[in-house]
């Protein structure tokens, strides 16, 4: 029954970055291109959040719904490790115009083409998993 708590939460996100133009294919163009703050002020905000929230969390010694501690735990950090994993993810989102949120969003909002980058995201992590242990970390 809890669970069900999450699908109602992931359709009001889902509502709110369809009504925010998150979405938008228009909007992320826009972003790319230096032309608005639209975007950056959905994604800053969005940052600003989930800090607080991790910080909350922390402060608090909240647990996970099995009872379980919550500890981030940080990762090894590398330029090469960010900079390809940033690069890839920034030319899909460029070229599909959606992000990994979103391309469900636009499911929902009924634009059935989405179905074959969704496939594709998909396709990508498979071979991700099967190429992980060969990939520099």
């Amino acid at each position: 029954m809890r669970f069900i708590s999450f699908l109602g939460i992931g359709i009001l996100f889902g509502i709110v970055l369809y009504k925010s133009e998150a979405a938008s294919w228009f909007r992320i163009y826009e972003m790319f291109q230096l032309g608005s703050f639209h975007m950056y002020g959905i994604i800053a905000s969005a940052v600003i959040l989930g800090v607080a929230g991790l910080y909350f969390i922390k402060k608090k010694e909240i647990k996970a719904l099995n009872g379980a501690a919550i500890n981030p735990t940080p990762k090894e950090f590398s330029i090469t490790r960010y900079l390809v994993g940033g690069i890839f993810f920034g030319l899909g989102w460029a070229l599909v115009g959606a992000c990994p949120g979103p391309m469900y969003v636009l499911i929902g909002a009924g634009y059935w083409p989405i179905l074959i980058v969704i496939v594709g995201a998909l396709l990508g992590t498979l071979l991700y998993g099967v190429l992980r242990t060969k990939l520099p970390h």
